[in-house]
């Protein structure tokens, strides 16, 4: 059973006072928040909090597959295999926060994770530790999306909520599935540095008159700032998501172009180290880890690349040799579950040692901010009785993260199917959602936190065997193509009343194979079938899926999920990246 915050404080307290030997949820907390500083700089990092004001619960894939020279290396590492590598004692609240592993018992042990407030009283505490002026605060995007409140008040919750958390430098993705109009108003209101290297205006939009931050080299915002922090100088270039017009609607943003663009990073990066001469320079990234990786080794003169986008809670940074050195590269989780924590030792206008730390955000551990509380409420407010509608009860856990599978994901599969009366139900492959425990009361929150996006009509048509099977060929290119510049950082396609095989090493055309409906009719490449749903970045006709959603669970009064269409996977025995296992 959970103890409540202030009685889990007062027992420690009360032991610290008397000298006791700290045990159990005391000592872990002691352990993880407690620590001395480090070094003349800190930097603090959020990414991909996707807009989750409130504590959540939030279970850690137990699918991340790496192929190739991934195999085995961070990020793709899940349960025991996860462990091990990092050296985590298995069955404790680190254990918890960075696995899906007996997650169930583990969270009501733990309790929820993340929530702004708590969230605010950790980045207090730890600039505290510091002192005034020595540290940062940086963003990684997809803030201002993922959540009802965010939704219909376009991001603006968000905003007001990273300003009041002190946000100093950010870049984006999900941002761009507002309008570009939007887009600006709330950077306007935003008191951070928004930052993207790699966002350009069009030169035809340019001509009609389009705004840029800088004209000559088509720069739609500013690709980097300095930071004076203590006594030294900090360079941070901002990489926004490149491929937001591909992964996303581009009409919201159809003055823009995205991209890796390597070699300008390189000539940015060339050009801050002769002209500002800074004493560090990050790259505050939403590429992804596996495209931040392969960019480390490419690019010189970055001492640290702090990531975001695929939502891998890494505990420590990788370090990658390239041609100029060796550059840390990072990624810290999603939803508002950790803190990362880089700590410089500048010396000599260079980066002399550092440590790094990725914190979990527990919320029964941490006291909320006042302040924070109180944004969150009024924000909160006119929306409240919307978002606390019961719908249905859970009859097991449900999330989503994943490569393959996710119970939340089968759960809208199956809404689609029922309501719109489909044999075959398709839902995008997001990272981002939040995970409801067994026996709890499904709400409208709930299911807004799986869809609310700014395209989420769902479709009803027909589709040849062959249309569903270069569907599913495309989205597990992008998760296993073996160039990490090919690979968008979304898991697999979500299917309901279709299984098939896959085998991800192969190429692209062959991995997929013996598709077939729920009752075993071979899917035939010729034959049309009634498919159904969600988020295509065209325009559909449909309602928002979250009323589809809503409907069926008030109709069912419980989840009820029937039948997981999990893959057969083919030529992947022993992968790390693998923990077979159940929902729990």
């Amino acid at each position: 059973m959970n103890l409540h915050r202030r009685e889990f404080l007062e027992i420690l307290a009360c032991a610290a006072a008397l000298g006791m030997p700290l045990t159990g949820r005391a000592r872990d907390a002691q352990e993880i928040y407690r620590d001395k500083a480090f070094g003349n700089l800190r930097l603090l990092h959020i990414t991909d909090c996707h807009a989750q004001l409130l504590p959540v619960h939030f279970r850690e894939p137990h699918f991340n597959i790496g192929l190739g020279g991934a195999r085995g290396k961070p990020p793709h590492l899940v349960g025991e295999a996860l462990l091990e590598y990092f050296r985590i004692p298995a069955g404790g609240i680190e254990a918890h926060a960075f696995t899906h592993l007996d997650f169930v018992e583990a969270a009501h042990r733990y309790g929820k994770v993340g929530g702004f407030a708590h969230l605010m009283t950790l980045v207090s505490r730890l600039r505290g530790e510091v002192g005034a002026h020595r540290s940062l605060l940086l963003d990684g995007g997809d803030t201002w999306q993922g959540s009802g409140t965010a939704l219909w008040t376009q991001g603006e919750d968000m905003v007001e909520a990273a300003n009041l958390l002190g946000v100093d430098v950010m870049t984006g993705h999900w941002e761009f599935t507002y309008p570009e109009q939007r887009v600006r108003a709330n950077l306007e209101r935003l008191q951070a540095d928004f930052i993207a290297q790699n966002v350009r205006v069009r030169e035809e939009a340019l001509f009609d008159g389009a705004p840029a931050f800088d004209e000559d080299s088509g720069h739609a915002f500013e690709p980097y700032t300095i930071k004076e922090v203590g006594a030294h100088r900090i360079a941070i270039v901002g990489q926004a998501f490149p491929y937001t017009p591909i992964a996303n609607p581009a009409r919201f943003i159809p003055d823009w172009s995205f991209g890796i663009r390597n070699d300008e990073m390189q000539a940015l990066v060339d050009a801050i180290r002769e002209d500002e001469k800074p004493d560090a320079l990050v790259l505050l990234s939403h590429n992804g880890m596996d495209v931040d990786l392969k960019m480390a080794s490419k690019v010189r003169g970055i001492d640290a690349i702090l990531g975001g986008h695929t939502h891998d809670a890494v505990p420590a940074p990788v370090l990658v040799e390239n041609p100029g050195g060796k550059t840390l590269v990072t990624n810290a989780g999603s939803n508002g579950k950790f803190l990362a924590v880089l700590d410089l030792d500048i010396d000599a206008k260079r980066v002399r040692d550092y440590r790094y730390r990725l914190l979990p955000v527990f919320s029964d551990l941490l006291d909320p901010d006042p302040q924070m509380n109180a944004l969150i409420e009024r924000v909160r407010a006119p929306f409240v009785d919307t978002l606390n509608e019961a719908l249905a009860v859970a009859d097991r856990p449900l999330y989503r993260r994943g490569n393959f599978s996710g119970t939340f994901d089968q759960l809208i599969c199956d809404a689609l199917r029922a309501v719109e009366d489909a044999q075959i139900a398709l839902s995008p492959g997001f990272r981002w959602g939040t995970t409801i425990l067994p026996g709890q009361t499904v709400t409208m929150e709930d299911v807004l936190a799986q869809t609310a996006t700014t395209y989420p009509e769902t479709y009803v048509r027909e589709m040849k065997g062959s249309d569903l099977k270069l569907i599913l060929e495309d989205v597990a290119d992008n998760l296993f193509n073996p160039d990490p510049y090919y690979q968008q950082g979304g898991d697999m396609v979500r299917v309901g009343g279709l299984d098939y095989a896959c085998d991800p090493s192969q190429s692209i055309g062959r991995r997929i194979f013996d598709m077939a409906l729920d009752n075993g009719e071979a899917i035939q490449a010729e034959k049309s079938y009634k498919v159904a749903g969600w988020a295509t970045v065209n325009p559909s006709p449909g309602p928002p899926i979250w009323e589809t959603v809503a409907a069926y669970l008030r109709d069912r009064k419980s989840t009820g999920i029937e039948r997981m269409n999990n893959p057969k996977l083919v030529n992947v025995s022993g992968n790390p990246g693998i923990a077979e296992g159940s929902d729990s």
